[in-house]
């Protein structure tokens, strides 16, 4: 949450000349609300049964840039599908959440005790990130600049 990965994606998408898919809008589009209404209305095994199956959607359909809602790796199923594609894991301490969204947004799973459910989100996905990412890159203190030119480095490094 608010580490940067539409920003970075559409970056990372104009730079390799392909384009930026958000598994989040897909979910927008096809339900008419937004997550956080979704959430309320029917609560969050809904919301990831309907995150599941966008992802699968958009990795059948989208050749290019795809970003995931944070979540999306909580489904075993989805980490499968993910395996053996290009994943940048963009990654970010409690600090530079704050700084970035001051974790008082509308994010329904910060509710309450921001601070404390984003790091206990963190700790419960952290693993689940790093089991599907092809490279990590840290997004602290960095311009989204500087973080897309270290995601295509890591990546062409991968490749090589």
């Amino acid at each position: 949450m608010g580490v940067g990965k539409s920003t970075v994606g559409h970056l990372l998408a104009e730079h390799l000349g392909v384009g930026y898919r958000d598994t989040d809008d897909d979910i927008v589009a096809g339900t008419g609300r937004s997550i956080a209404e979704i959430f309320v209305d029917e609560g969050e095994p809904a919301f990831r049964a309907l995150e599941k199956q966008a992802v699968c959607t958009a990795l059948a359909e989208h050749e290019g840039v795809l970003a995931l809602g944070g979540g999306a790796v909580l489904d075993a199923d989805t980490r499968a599908l993910l395996a053996g594609q290009q994943v940048v894991y963009l990654s970010m301490d409690v600090e530079e959440a704050v700084k970035r969204t001051g974790l008082n947004v509308a994010r329904p799973l910060l509710a309450v005790n921001p601070r404390k459910q984003w790091r206990a989100l963190m700790e419960a996905r952290r693993p689940l990130y790093e089991e599907v990412a092809t490279v990590v890159v840290a997004t602290d203190g960095r311009t989204p600049e500087e973080v897309t030119r270290s995601a295509l480095d890591a990546l062409e490094m991968k490749q090589a």
